[in-house]
């Protein structure tokens, strides 16, 4: 039996403090993220003109924090949070074979980068960003997958954008589950059949990531002014799974999978719990207002649709994977660590919430969540001998 068993569908890579500024004319460094120090010793990144963004450790926090108190410095991050070869280690010491790569800096759907107000430099972020992550990956890019940030304000920057990064062995397409948010039309849009077209031709996924979106960062500093900062942040991490939820409705509604049939959606980061729910009561509202009397096209039931191209992934939940993986779908399923943020598995969790979760679980059950559904997926090649080899002498 292979040492490595796991998949993880979900993981951030630390963004190194030069990233853009080694990239660009030294007339813009200071407009690009970059990082700061502030006198009480903590790195910062900022953006555009001083525009405060998160501490760097805020994202690193697996092993060595917490988000009440996250790293203050590279140096007291767990490594692999931002160097590729120490992430293989780690991934050795797991059994964790691959790992999907999501980033930090540009938010997750690279709706920062609207900040800088300047369409020309927010493409030049985007594509230095996608080139940084080409290269941290090449450490060892069976194994370190990197997904395509686009600049979903122009849809056809973005599919071009797309063809680019997909020759250079990317694996899927990370999108705003809320397009609207941003001035733009909903995703059943015919505006945005390019980036689905795109994903169907090169056979890429695309990534309702949460965090997207519509953040409510001026409610969220309400509720810290309110509630207290950890209170605060334990409501918007549910909020946040929950807008995906309502992401994955619009979606199911929205046309696109009846006119694309073959493309691939993944509700990331945002648990499978509240699943079943929605494919009940979207059935149900779909039945009982006689939708395809509008719609004549729709010839599958929401639930229906939600099995044939959506997959979503888990973590933490027991609930879930002991009682409601029927109701999900075991071919929708999939396993992520989160490493290394805030409310990741790290080391020994990793291994005690999939033992606990899927305990009850056949063995072929198992395999599909933590490794099938996503290597068929991404398509991920397997661990050679020499591979296997290597790890049990390490």
């Amino acid at each position: 039996m292979s040492g490595y068993n796991i998949i993880d569908v979900d993981t951030h890579v630390t963004e190194t403090p030069d990233l853009w500024t080694s990239r660009v004319s030294e007339r813009i460094r200071d407009r690009v993220p970059h990082v700061v120090t502030t006198p009480d010793g903590v790195q910062r990144w900022v953006m555009g003109e001083g525009k405060p963004l998160a501490p760097v450790g805020m994202t690193a926090t697996a092993g060595v924090g917490s988000f009440k108190r996250p790293p203050k410095t590279y140096e007291q991050m767990h490594p692999g949070a931002y160097d590729a070869h120490a992430r293989l280690k780690y991934m050795d010491q797991m059994g964790i074979w691959a790992m999907v790569m999501y980033p930090n800096v540009g938010g997750f759907g690279a709706q920062a980068f609207l900040k800088l107000n300047d369409p020309e430099l927010m493409l030049d972020c985007v594509r230095i960003y996608n080139d940084w992550q080409t290269e941290w990956a090449s450490a060892d890019s069976r194994r370190l997958l990197p997904i395509t940030s686009i600049p979903f304000w122009d849809v056809d920057a973005a599919v071009k954008e797309v063809e680019r990064c997909a020759k250079k062995g990317h694996k899927g397409i990370l999108f705003t589950g809320e397009p609207q948010y941003f001035g733009k039309p909903l995703i059943g849009d015919p505006h945005w059949n390019p980036l689905w077209e795109v994903s169907c031709d090169l056979d890429l996924p695309i990534s309702f990531h949460i965090g997207s979106g519509d953040m409510k960062e001026g409610l969220a500093r309400n509720r810290v002014k309110t509630y207290g900062p950890m209170a605060a942040f334990t409501e918007m991490a549910v909020d946040i799974f929950l807008n995906n939820a309502m992401q994955l409705n619009d979606l199911l509604m929205s046309g696109v999978l009846v006119r694309y049939p073959k493309i691939k959606f993944v509700s990331v980061e945002s648990g499978i719990g509240w699943i079943p729910f929605v494919l009940e009561a979207m059935d149900y509202q779909f039945k009982g207002n006689s939708v395809t009397e509008e719609h004549p096209e729709f010839d599958l039931l929401p639930s229906e649709y939600f099995a044939r191209n959506i997959y979503a992934c888990y973590w933490f939940e027991q609930v879930a994977p002991r009682r409601l993986i029927d109701k999900i779908g075991v071919d929708n399923i999939m396993f992520e660590t989160d490493f290394p943020h805030p409310t990741s598995l790290y080391g020994e969790e990793v291994h005690a919430r999939i033992k606990s979760g899927l305990s009850d679980c056949e063995e072929s059950v198992r395999q599909k969540i933590l490794w099938g559904n996503a290597q068929k997926l991404y398509g991920v090649s397997a661990p050679t001998a020499a591979d296997e080899a290597k790890r049990a002498s390490a």
